[in-house]
């Protein structure tokens, strides 16, 4: 362990500064104004519109998720974008998930994690699929044990398919359970200085019935929550998933980047109406307010 400040302590403090929300930079030109999109390359207007959104959130937001999906699909343009927002997040001391879901053992695992925890896609935490088995965690566990990056996997997902595999009975408990206490045995040999590992686990909101049995068995582990809003997660799930209204980060995406488009003058104020949403979605959870 270097002496540099573990990054999940360094989540733990940015949450309690600046509220749980995680921005969900989930980019499409389709969310983009027409005006913003004038004599502009691809990557130039999903940049240029990431960072209105990040330029107005900042101080309310604890992390910035990216879903590498909405970039690969518009190419090396799409890609160009991804990076440049990263290392604008990076500049601005901002913390960052690159959500790509990576699932794969031995050198290929390796060279997923050389590919987002260093150079032109570094970022301070990534979204793993652990249904290969632990040997496709393991190879990136010189980044974890390090302090300097986290992971979080998925464990309980917030999509209606979700049931199709997490929940199968496996020697008395759901599948789910199985995978998320192999993860707890590995993530409590690095806790940092608030009691929490750097393998975090993805828990959707959307499980009323499993949220409190969740947190109370993974109590070292942060977590990524999907789900609130749209998918029909509330506020009470969400509330059972935080420790204190931290420990974990609040995942919204469509509802911040398009929130503009719900005002006469939205076009030009995206990042003011994309802050009010960030405000709100907090206010929904902790129901203050003055926030």
């Amino acid at each position: 362990m270097t002496d540099k400040k573990m990054i999940v302590d360094r989540l733990y403090e940015t949450v309690k500064e600046k509220g749980f929300v995680c921005v969900g930079l989930d980019t499409s030109l389709d969310y983009i104004p027409e005006a913003m999109k004038e004599n502009k390359s691809i990557s130039e207007a999903l940049f240029d519109f990431n960072k209105e959104i990040i330029d107005a959130t900042y101080d309310v937001t604890a992390i910035y998720k990216l879903q590498i999906a909405y970039y690969e699909s518009y190419g090396i343009e799409g890609m160009i974008a991804y990076r440049d927002t990263l290392n604008y997040l990076r500049k601005r001391d901002l913390l960052s998930i690159g959500d790509v879901k990576r699932s794969d053992i031995a050198a290929s695992a390796k060279q997923y994690a050389k590919a987002h925890f260093e150079g032109d896609f570094e970022t301070d935490f990534i979204t793993l699929n652990p249904y290969m088995g632990m040997d496709s965690i393991e190879p990136y566990l010189p980044y974890l044990t390090s302090g300097e990056k986290g992971v979080f996997v998925l464990l309980r997902t917030s999509n209606p398919g979700a049931n199709d595999f997490e929940v199968l009975g496996v020697d008395g408990k759901e599948l789910f359970y199985h995978v998320g206490d192999k993860l707890k045995e590995l993530n409590d040999n690095y806790l940092g200085e608030y009691g929490y590992g750097p393998i975090g686990l993805v828990v959707g909101a959307t499980h009323s019935k499993e949220v409190e049995k969740i947190r109370n068995r993974y109590k070292s582990q942060f977590f990524l929550i999907p789900g609130f809003g749209a998918q029909g997660g509330d506020a009470e799930n969400v509330n059972k998933l935080l420790i204190d209204l931290n420990a974990g980060v609040v995942n919204n995406s469509r509802g911040i980047l398009k929130a503009y488009q719900n005002y006469d003058d939205g076009e030009t104020k995206v990042g003011k109406y994309a802050r009010e949403a960030v405000l709100k979605t907090r206010k929904d959870i902790t129901l203050d307010e003055d926030l």
